[in-house]
């Protein structure tokens, strides 16, 4: 054991990390800012299988989107908040940003809503029933992982 690294805190391995992130926690997207403010950093549903890509959705023609859109780069994180601690952030490229298929919709609801009502929400978002405006997908590439791991 190093003398600069406790015992009860370590780096998870590439199959804990990715099973961590395919769990449904609330994300939370971090994105550069280009008006002088702090980033822009929010809670997110999103969806995420092993070895895939990461896919969030914001609202189409906001500041969130709009930023997304101009810096192509986001981070997003997600922990657990209970003993044993543990956290995967991933440092990603946007690969996709346009409207979502239905499909899309229900793959990142589905973690969050329950079985019933899957459905109605997927068509009261395409149907344009939100208020806070058109869905967008996005759709992030992972390209640096940091994790850690306090049990």
């Amino acid at each position: 054991m190093s003398a600069d690294k406790p015992a009860w805190s370590r780096k998870l391995t590439t199959a804990e990390r990715e099973e961590f992130l395919a769990q449904p926690h609330i994300a939370v997207l971090s994105i550069g800012s280009d008006d002088g403010r702090p980033p822009s950093t929010l809670p997110t549903w999103y969806s995420y299988r092993p070895g895939g890509n990461i896919a969030v959705v914001t609202r189409k023609d906001k500041r969130k989107s709009r930023l997304i859109r101009l810096a192509g780069k986001v981070s997003i994180s997600v922990q657990r908040p209970e003993v044993p601690y543990r956290y995967v952030t991933v440092e990603g490229t946007v690969v996709r940003q346009q409207l979502p298929t239905r499909d899309e919709l229900v793959a990142i609801g589905s973690r969050y809503l329950p079985a019933d009502a899957i459905d109605g929400w997927a068509d009261w978002e395409l149907g344009g029933g939100n208020d806070d405006g058109e869905p967008e997908y996005v759709e992030i590439r992972p390209d640096r992982w940091l994790t850690k791991d306090f049990g």
